[in-house]
């Protein structure tokens, strides 16, 4: 399918990089130079920390800098910076408090209403002081005070129409911050302005806010668009771009990858492909994290590298779970080969751990991963279907790189009809069934493969043990009849079971 692009930047457009990676790369290198933008959100999204590291990137690259606070005191702006460990050396601040020193006369002096006078007044002070510095990037904290000061819609709009215009002969960046979500003023500035970005914070029942960004228009310019997940931490603002899977294909070796265990192999048609998926589906207890494991404990010991990432289990129980079977992950944790990573779902957003798994993948050149379990990824998921175009650009992503890409999912219930979180099959290109079945009053497991995209496949049922031996897989259970109902009938001999 083609997609229609939009136009991109002329290449002479000079751009004027924020400082934050991941918003650089949605904005594709930066904000346009020399233009208006509005920086919108409700109080506390993180728009001053945004625009005081938009300053001090221009600080960094020799562009002087000046923040004019209407609404924040200069204390409440140093103690912004402070918390995350910056210096405003280099930065000029103009607070509301030093214009009001000078309109007090003024105003009291004139027969008329002090809104008439203060907008016109205060406006001009703020360009005879933006004259008098000539900053290269210039931050207006809020619009909000100006609107109240307009009074009238008519007469703010006007006045925004005269900042475009005193800005645009000025080799000047600005930024303007509005908390004001919706309403008139809003749309009259959006209107005016080159680019509009959003910032956004998500309330959850449980677990951390969840911020996330938005650029809703920017003129001239292919950026990524939609919604992109966002994280205030120490240091400051962290933007995780939207991962957009055909920006990232590459060329890799077409194989296979073999477990070391004959039989699973041999159902699988000789071994997972690589640069594509596995989904190991199942009740709890059945052996998918364990199965999963094992192909990464194979690739470790080739050499490759294999990176498991934890929803559920602890790393302390998988080493200890691996060290019951006989494999050696821990020795292969310790080498560097495989590495561990278990991840909150009630801290870390869907956004920042893909954009985890991404910057893990091409840093650390993984050949496969491991995500243990995908119950957990849904739970830190606002919906379903989020959950199935985010996945579906995973894993288009890691299959570019030609990753070796292994799932779990935890189905509900023991015996009999299954209950899955979302039906999550079509995505994966082979898809390994497991079950328990009752056989002679004890409680056995069986694998099969119910889907194979890239070539054939066993459909015969088998059965999976795991001990102190490792994880074996018997032959087919030709002599069963109803093994995925949990209680198959038995017309063989007990020399075909596993013991």
């Amino acid at each position: 399918m083609v997609t229609a692009q939009r136009p991109s930047l002329a290449p002479d457009i000079p751009r004027s990089p924020t400082g934050i990676s991941g918003l650089d790369a949605i904005l594709r290198g930066g904000l346009p130079a020399r233009r208006l933008y509005l920086l919108r959100g409700d109080p506390g999204v993180g728009k001053t920390t945004l625009s005081l590291q938009y300053l001090l990137e221009g600080v960094r690259r020799g562009e002087p800098g000046l923040y004019i606070s209407l609404s924040e005191t200069r204390d409440e702006i140093v103690a912004v910076a402070e918390s995350h460990g910056w210096s405003l050396d280099g930065l000029s601040i103009l607070e509301l408090s030093s214009l009001e020193s000078q309109l007090t006369k003024e105003t009291q002096n004139t027969i008329f209403h002090p809104s008439e006078f203060e907008l016109n007044k205060t406006t001009q002070l703020l360009l005879d002081h933006i004259e008098k510095l000539q900053p290269k990037r210039l931050v207006v904290d809020s619009l909000s005070e100006l609107q109240l000061m307009a009074d009238t819609a008519l007469r703010y709009r006007r006045q925004m129409l005269a900042l475009k215009h005193f800005f645009a002969g000025r080799d000047l960046t600005v930024l303007l911050l509005d908390d004001h979500a919706s309403g008139e003023g809003d749309l009259h500035v959006q209107s005016i302005v080159h680019g509009v970005i959003t910032i956004e914070q998500l309330n959850s029942d449980y677990g951390a806010d969840r911020r996330r960004i938005r650029v809703n228009k920017l003129r001239g310019l292919n950026f990524i668009g939609g919604y992109h997940d966002a994280l205030i931490e120490p240091g400051g603002l962290r933007v995780f771009p939207r991962l957009v899977a055909s920006e990232h294909e590459q060329e890799f070796q077409r194989d296979r990858l073999l477990s070391g265990i004959e039989n699973l192999d041999a159902l699988l048609g000789g071994g997972v492909d690589r640069g594509t998926s596995t989904l190991l589906i199942g009740p709890a207890g059945t052996g998918k994290s364990t199965i999963a494991l094992q192909y990464a404990v194979a690739a470790a010991q080739r050499g490759e590298k294999a990176v498991l990432f934890l929803f559920e289990e602890s790393r302390r129980t998988l080493l200890a779970r691996a060290d019951a079977i006989g494999a050696p992950l821990r020795a292969l944790t310790e080498n560097g080969t495989i590495e561990i990573y278990q991840i909150d779902p009630g801290q870390l957003s869907p956004g920042e751990f893909v954009h985890f798994v991404k910057e893990t993948v091409q840093t650390k050149r993984a050949a496969v991963v491991a995500i243990d379990s995908l119950n957990g990824y849904l739970q830190a998921m606002p919906d379903v279907k989020f959950l199935s175009i985010q996945l579906h650009d995973l894993l288009s992503f890691l299959g570019n790189h030609g990753v070796v890409t292994l799932l779990t999912v935890a189905q509900a219930g023991i015996v009999g009809q299954m209950r899955s979180p979302a039906d999550l099959t079509y995505l994966a290109d082979t898809v390994v069934l497991l079950r328990y079945f009752e056989h002679e009053g004890r409680i056995r497991k069986a694998v099969s493969i119910i889907k194979k995209r890239a070539g054939r496949h066993e459909e015969t049922i088998r059965e999976l043990r795991m001990d102190d031996g490792g994880i074996r897989v018997g032959p087919a259970l030709r002599e069963f009849q109803g093994v995925l109902t949990g209680v198959p009938r038995y017309r063989g001999k007990s020399a075909d079971i596993l013991h």
